[in-house]
């Protein structure tokens, strides 16, 4: 226990550049003993006298308060600065959260376990043998040090045991049973919210605030910015023009929602996505509780008009009938790509790929993997739309699943093979759902006081 006169203070603050991580930064006579105390409660050390605490449910304010009580219990000094107060006071929800049935307490409950599961993976604990992608999101096996060989289902804060197995051998097998191809090697890439934990948890130095200083000001990252922006114009543009669809926020801004009143049609807009990373993703479900039906992926760096008509496609025929989606078939296949051949691509097979290029330069594609087509639990996307470059290394892609709607997939197909070969707007047929611009213009304003989730 602490003695009272090594004169011991810890201050509790937020840490500048990550939004929700806390320090703690410990003044006086620091001991083991305090530090081990901190250690309990999730703090890592940064320095001598700085630790922190950085987790993927995005829990820190709440953990520091109970930190805080602890701490003060044991005859430490503890102070809390106005700004951790705040998130400390302040409720907040997950945007969409999977489970509507659990109380605050149990979201947390559930939460802590995907954090005991993380920690687990990251200190060496759990060895995660091979990951998949089940179409709706990242499934793993693994098999702990002193314990049993489990299945995990989800991602971050989502992340649950899904099931326990006597050998690693035994969980291995089920996992590729259920997966197949889909299945890969080892752990699955690092989220978002992991990498931004793992970066507050790294002490920074000026060696790596030197090293970084060029790329700020490259070439490349004022193209990405400038591209950015029209990403961020168009989503503005779209949720003011279409009064049925309300704009939620995740609590820490990095992300909008656009969700539909129906609930079954959302598009998730990530602000500052990495270059050539994901920024948009495009969900739909049979019911506001079902399970998702198809979903799209779209990079940085699609252009704006694709990504525009892929938002009016969804947003102009019953949501309903949309989120459906449609079933691989050759009629299916014929209605999607009728543009294409209305313009007179390229169509060629190569196995498993069929593929419609531009004539002459092959400058955009649109690719369909017959194999992942008809696998739709592979994760794998069936449709793949991409150009600037060749087949190997386009500049950008937008990516759908197997059950994608034909008539969105018309409409898409419509603009890549007319809109990107610089024929006027004016002249394009509309689609199986595309409405004229003047239909875009004339949707009702949003509708006041629309709901926001932090």
């Amino acid at each position: 226990m602490p003695h009272p006169e090594a004169d011991l203070h810890i201050r509790l603050d937020l840490l500048d550049g990550r939004p929700g991580a806390v320090t703690a930064t410990i003044t006086g006579t620091p001991t083991h003993t305090v530090r081990a105390l901190l250690t309990l409660h999730g703090f890592e050390p940064l320095d001598d006298t700085t630790m922190v605490m950085a987790r993927i449910d995005r829990e820190e304010a709440h953990y520091a308060e109970q930190t805080a009580r602890a701490l003060r219990a044991e005859g430490v000094t503890v102070d809390i600065t106005p700004q951790l107060h705040e998130e400390i006071d302040t409720e907040w929800t997950w945007a969409n959260y999977p489970m509507p049935w659990c109380s605050r307490e149990e979201i947390r409950e559930v939460s802590n376990d995907a954090q005991q599961i993380h920690d687990a993976i990251r200190h060496g604990r759990l060895i995660i043998h091979a990951h998949a992608h089940d179409g709706w999101t990242t499934v793993a096996v693994g098999t702990y040090r002193d314990g049993p060989s489990i299945h995990l289902h989800g991602e971050n804060h989502l992340r649950v045991e899904a099931g326990r197995y006597d050998t690693p051998a035994a969980a291995i097998a089920e996992f590729e049973r259920l997966y197949g191809d889909a299945v890969r090697p080892g752990p699955a890439p690092a989220t978002s919210t992991e990498r931004d934990a793992e970066k507050a948890r790294t002490p920074s130095t000026p060696d790596a605030t030197d090293a970084q200083a060029p790329l700020a000001t490259a070439e490349p990252a004022e193209v990405d910015a400038a591209g950015a922006d029209d990403h961020e114009a168009l989503l503005k543009d779209f949720l003011e023009s279409h009064g049925e669809w309300e704009r939620w926020r995740t609590w820490s801004d990095d992300t909008t929602h656009a969700v539909h009143e129906s609930l079954v049609l959302r598009a998730e807009f990530v602000h500052e996505a990495a270059p050539d990373e994901t920024q948009w993703k495009i969900a739909a479900y049979e019911s506001p509780v079902g399970e998702r039906r198809w979903h799209a992926t779209a990079s940085t760096t699609v252009p704006v008009e694709i990504m525009r008509v892929v938002l009016d496609s969804l947003a102009s025929a019953d949501a309903a009938q949309i989120a459906t989606g449609s079933q691989v078939s050759e009629a299916a296949i014929g209605e999607a790509t009728r543009p294409l051949a209305d313009a007179g691509w390229e169509h060629t097979v190569d196995g498993c790929w069929i593929r419609w290029q531009t004539p002459g330069d092959h400058a955009v594609g649109v690719h369909l993997d017959a194999f992942a087509a008809h696998s739709p639990h592979s994760g794998l996307p069936a449709w793949t739309l991409l150009g600037g470059g060749d087949a190997s290394t386009p500049r950008w892609t937008l990516h759908f699943s197997p059950h994608a709607a034909a008539s969105v997939l018309q409409d898409v197909a419509f603009e890549v093979a007319n809109g990107l070969t610089q024929k006027p707007v004016t002249t394009r047929r509309r689609g199986l759902n595309a409405p004229s611009r003047t239909d875009i213009r004339a949707q009702p304003a949003p509708r006041a006081g629309s709901a926001r989730a932090r």
